[in-house]
């Protein structure tokens, strides 16, 4: 696959079940269970949480299936988090979760967002290392209490 046939767009209701099969293809490769019902539930009320003024939500499609995703939504006047940056396999380590990093920061900054946070399972070591790179530092971790995967998570934040 090359990158000329990605295509990256703003994200729409109608994309949520291509997010959420996406999101299962991830969980899956980690051996995770996955029941969109618990683990999805803002992209099942998409409008709610990723229409502006809100936030923003991107993915990204070969073709017509959804390959990519990132989310944002605003907490406060000053602060953001960071939501479902998945990527199938074949696109990590390639630039392209650096790329979906980026456009939410345009996004916060566009909005006047000064401070991003996520919250990422600590079984996302890729992941992790992605976010360091892109000037998130870590800063705290939780427990998910009744998580079926038994998740543990680690914050992370940076200014924007």
């Amino acid at each position: 696959m090359s990158d000329d046939e990605l295509t990256v767009a703003a994200g729409v209701p109608t994309d949520a079940p291509g997010v959420i099969a996406l999101i299962g293809r991830v969980f899956a490769e980690y051996g995770f269970v996955y029941e969109p019902s618990t683990e999805v539930p803002d992209l099942r009320d998409f409008d709610r949480h990723y229409q502006a003024p809100r936030g923003e939500f991107f993915v990204i499609r070969e073709g017509d299936l959804v390959v990519g995703s990132v989310g944002v939504e605003r907490l406060d006047a000053g602060a953001a988090e960071l939501h479902r940056l998945y990527l199938d396999a074949n696109l990590r380590g390639r630039g392209t979760g650096r790329a979906l990093v980026d456009l939410v920061l345009d996004w916060c900054r566009a909005q006047g967002i000064s401070r991003l946070i996520l919250w990422s399972d600590t079984r996302f070591h890729q992941a992790h290392r992605l976010y360091t790179r892109t000037g998130f530092r870590q800063t705290g971790e939780r427990n998910l209490p009744g998580d079926v995967n038994d998740s543990r998570e680690y914050g992370f934040e940076r200014e924007v």
